[in-house]
């Protein structure tokens, strides 16, 4: 009963049927073969317009890459001090784009508030060469923390981005996941609500080992293909990396694995606040941030269940996570044994 993290799972039978399929035979290497030809026209008809993807092995790859291709190396990068580019990807941002500054700015539940961001890039000061200007925007859908931006508040950060010129990045690690609960169109929330580019996530979510950058200002793929090579992430047998994508996206996989994800949330989050659990904040997708009486998380793991706690958000506040091939099942038998304690 894994809640950990929907990286601990593996990958769905249509990415390993498509990663068997594309095992026989030679091919050119580098994306010059047929498979990583499609790529382009899968995801402008996903999307609804023209776009270029870049496929990458990680979302570290993914999110650093595609910032090193929207500010330059003394250029700032707004975002939730949760963000995942701030906590969790070391310096990489910083060597990726080689010197760019994080810049954290504070929002309810991981979640960039727009009047709050348009308050502090106004009170930006320029001091010339002795300070740092933003130069991006990045926001994480679905968040660090679970929640989920909404169309409109994405195209209100957008409408902040053109007015203020800033490039607008979005981390979709969990993509499949924000669009899954959100119900509406993936343009809504990306290039219509003026997103430049966006880690396209898949590895979280049923794939192998891979992340896509899918850049929507279509002049960015060089920069971000000299990028991808000069730090080591262009395989040579990159059909594998594009033959997973397509495999994701077709016939809404990505989008049935999400849906999966997030309602064994809601199951499981039902089951925790039937036992007294109670939430640090909304669950939109498939991440829960729960308050859990000691006795009761205790009572969690002494009947299998793993979780990590959150002391972020407060004591006592736990993280459990679902994922595409969590068992409903699994859930009903771990509230029958916690149930009997």
């Amino acid at each position: 009963m894994n809640f950990a993290s929907d990286n601990v799972s593996p990958q769905c039978p249509e990415i390993l049927d498509a990663l068997n399929a594309e095992a026989s035979g030679n091919a050119p290497a580098y994306g010059s073969d047929a498979t990583s030809a499609q790529l382009d026209t899968a995801f402008s008809k996903l999307f609804d317009t023209d776009v270029a993807v870049v496929p990458v092995a990680t979302g570290t790859a993914a999110n650093c890459i595609s910032l090193s291709a929207l500010v330059s190396p003394f250029g700032g990068i707004v975002c939730h001090p949760e963000a995942h580019i701030n906590e969790d990807e070391s310096t990489g941002v910083a060597f990726f784009t080689g010197g760019a500054k994080l810049m954290p700015l504070d929002g309810p539940a991981a979640k960039l508030e727009a009047k709050s961001l348009d308050a502090f890039l106004a009170s930006r000061v320029d001091r010339g060469v002795h300070s740092v200007a933003p130069e991006c925007v990045a926001i994480t859908q679905a968040t660090e923390l679970g929640t989920v931006y909404t169309a409109r508040e994405v195209q209100t950060i957008g409408e902040i981005c053109k007015k203020r010129d800033l490039r607008l990045f979005m981390d979709g690690a969990r993509f499949a996941n924000a669009l899954a609960h959100l119900g509406c169109h993936p343009g809504d929330i990306t290039w219509k609500a003026g997103v430049d580019a966006i880690s396209f996530g898949a590895t979280k979510n049923g794939a192998m080992a891979v992340d896509a950058i899918v850049l929507f200002d279509t002049s960015l793929r060089s920069k971000v293909e000299q990028a991808r090579k000069r730090s080591g992430h262009l395989y040579s047998k990159h059909r594998y990396l594009a033959s997973q994508l397509l495999a994701y996206i077709r016939g809404d996989v990505w989008l049935n694995n999400a849906r999966h994800a997030n309602g064994a949330a809601k199951t499981l989050c039902d089951m925790l606040v039937s036992h007294g659990a109670t939430l640090a904040h909304n669950a939109d997708a498939n991440e829960l941030f729960v308050k859990l009486a000691p006795e009761l998380a205790q009572q969690l793991r002494d009947a299998g269940a793993l979780f990590y706690p959150w002391p972020s958000l407060g004591e006592d506040i736990y993280r459990f996570v679902t994922a595409w091939n969590t068992e409903i099942a699994q859930i009903g038998l771990l509230n029958d044994r916690i149930a009997h304690k």
